[in-house]
């Protein structure tokens, strides 16, 4: 079961890594109107997925929940948000600084752990975040602003992951909510560019955008699939070091195959936010060994016992 976990986590980071490519192949279609793409057909498909397996009895007593519908449209907006800031990013040519905000998102996600959950750093944590805010303001310091793009896409998918680890849905019937939640804004906005004709999609020569601008859909939906397949199956330390191969494929295709700058200086900032990263991937691979050493001798004890 822990083979099928890893593909599953492979593929869908591999996918994540690959998406540069998809969205620069449509993208003369403005950012707005691929998002909306995006959702509506992602809500199709998801809501196809749904009548195949016969999973509709939990939407009535989700929709009667106030507070369930309230996070989960927090959620459907940090990560409207989230989406929309990647696809402009990746077609004004920034795919570089946005793998950084992949990169950083781990800590991100211990950050927002310490402030808002009260939760304690690991001293080697306290390293790794200190590490990668020197990198960050190394960047701030030497491009004369901050790395919005990266910081923006980080700390609205680390909200993002935040909720949903408190929401109630599981990841399908969250996911189906959260784009039925943005599907009239989504649509709206579809129709609203049809009638005022400035809408690409259908009114374009280039027949490959009439077809992928549909199927973004799926290749949304079926990495989030892949990857709450992978959650259940692997140990959170083998899908935290997965992670890492979404934005180190971003990475290089940015750099080699749409040749963007990377200057000494953008090198000096992102080694500084590797090594933070290595100093907490170690730190959490060693304390999670210890926690199944210890969790072993409390058992052989209990055993003797």
């Amino acid at each position: 079961m822990q083979n099928k976990g890893i593909i599953h986590g492979v593929a869908a980071y591999t996918v994540w890594g690959l998406l540069p490519i998809y969205w620069k192949l449509i993208g003369s279609v403005p950012p707005l109107e691929i998002l909306s793409h995006r959702m509506v057909w992602s809500l199709l498909f998801l809501l196809l997925l749904l009548t195949l397996r016969q999973q509709w009895q939990w939407l009535r007593p989700a929709l009667r929940n106030g507070k369930t519908v309230l996070i989960y449209l927090v959620t459907a907006v940090l990560l409207s948000i989230n989406w929309g800031v990647y696809i402009w990013a990746v077609n004004a040519g920034h795919i570089v600084e946005s793998s950084l905000g992949y990169f950083i998102n781990p800590l991100v996600n211990v950050l927002l752990g310490v402030i808002l959950l009260q939760e304690r750093l690991r001293p080697w944590q306290i390293v790794a975040v200190v590490v990668a805010s020197l990198g960050v303001l190394y960047l701030t310091f030497h491009t004369g602003r901050p790395p919005w793009i990266a910081l923006t896409l980080a700390f609205t998918f680390g909200f993002y992951g935040l909720l949903r680890k408190k929401a109630p849905l599981p990841s399908l019937h969250g996911l189906s909510l959260e784009m039925g939640l943005m599907f009239l804004p989504a649509l709206g906005y579809m129709l609203w560019t049809q009638i005022r004709g400035t809408a690409v999609f259908l009114h374009t020569d280039l027949q490959h955008i009439n077809l992928l601008l549909p199927l973004a859909g799926i290749v949304t939906a079926l990495p989030l699939l892949w990857f709450g397949t992978a959650a259940q199956h692997v140990t959170l330390t083998t899908l935290g070091i997965l992670q890492y191969a979404a934005p180190t494929l971003q990475f290089l295709l940015g750099v080699l195959a749409y040749g963007e700058p990377f200057n000494q200086d953008k090198f000096l900032g992102f080694s500084l936010i590797w090594i933070a990263l290595i100093i907490y991937t170690s730190e959490r691979i060693k304390h999670h060994h210890a926690q199944l050493k210890q969790a072993n001798l409390q058992t052989q004890s209990n055993s003797v016992g």
